[in-house]
């Protein structure tokens, strides 16, 4: 009986000894967290979402609310792959049943996605981070699908090689009427990409366009650039705008100050 006793406090001691061993070392992920803030200087609020690649958590519960003026800090794991956009024009006050509760970029009429991709166009933010310095965080802001809202993305504090700086212009001022979203006011809320629009392969490079050769800029992905020339405006956009960054925390911003001309500061 002691035997069994002692040997069970043993096990015990060697269980704890292990757990601290992971923790002190760095071993779970949970201690290793990145920070991710979200930032919202547009003159209305927004509705940020979140949603994983394959094998991530859904940060935040996927949603939430966040007035202007706004910052969240949103905690991952120490490595974390997934987009980031905002929801514009949202009403949850009323039922749904999964019909769009937001202008632009709804998830199934839900506040928080729980993983649910959002409906486009919407200016998604790409990212794939990692806590340990040594390996590079990448990220991009993606106009594939279309814009909904101009958005900047640093680390934080803020170096400009980590810096993708919101866009020039307002896209949903330049947007083609054959591009545009148009709410109940009859006011553009978002512009879709071509090839959302179309869907046409050489719009989409895919089938026999499905390379850099032969899925060239558009006059549709030509005019997001020129809006946003940070941004990946067709999907073999080059130069590569996607940013090599060794970081632990990175800051968001949606709507950034004059348009790109954000301090680094922010």
């Amino acid at each position: 009986m002691e035997i069994t006793m002692n040997f069970s406090r043993i096990s015990f001691a060697l269980q704890l000894f292990f757990i601290c061993h992971f923790i002190t070392s760095g071993k779970l992920r949970e201690v290793e967290g990145c920070s991710i803030y979200i930032s919202n200087k547009c003159p209305f609020p927004i509705w940020p979402a979140t949603a994983p690649n394959t094998g991530h958590p859904v940060l935040a519960n996927g949603g939430f609310y966040l007035p202007s003026g706004g910052i969240r800090r949103i905690g991952s794991p120490g490595d974390w792959s997934g987009r980031i956009w905002a929801r514009t024009g949202c009403n949850f006050d009323v039922p749904t049943n999964h019909k769009p509760a937001c202008e632009t970029g709804d998830c199934d009429g839900k506040l928080e996605c729980e993983g649910t991709i959002g409906l486009p166009p919407a200016t998604l933010v790409e990212m794939t981070i990692q806590y340990d310095k040594k390996q590079p965080s990448f990220y991009d802001v993606s106009l594939v699908d279309g814009y909904n809202l101009p958005v900047s993305v640093t680390n934080k504090p803020s170096t400009s090689k980590c810096l993708i700086r919101g866009c020039t212009q307002n896209m949903k001022d330049t947007c083609p009427p054959e591009l545009q979203v148009v709410n109940d006011e009859g006011q553009v809320v978002a512009c879709k990409s071509a090839c959302l629009a179309f869907n046409l392969d050489s719009f989409c490079c895919r089938n026999k366009y499905g390379s850099p050769e032969k899925c060239k800029p558009s006059v549709y992905s030509s005019l997001f650039k020129k809006a946003c020339p940070s941004y990946v405006s067709y999907a073999f956009d080059t130069p590569s705008p996607v940013v090599s960054c060794s970081s632990d925390q990175f800051v968001i911003t949606f709507c950034p100050d004059k348009w790109g001309t954000e301090h680094l500061s922010a």
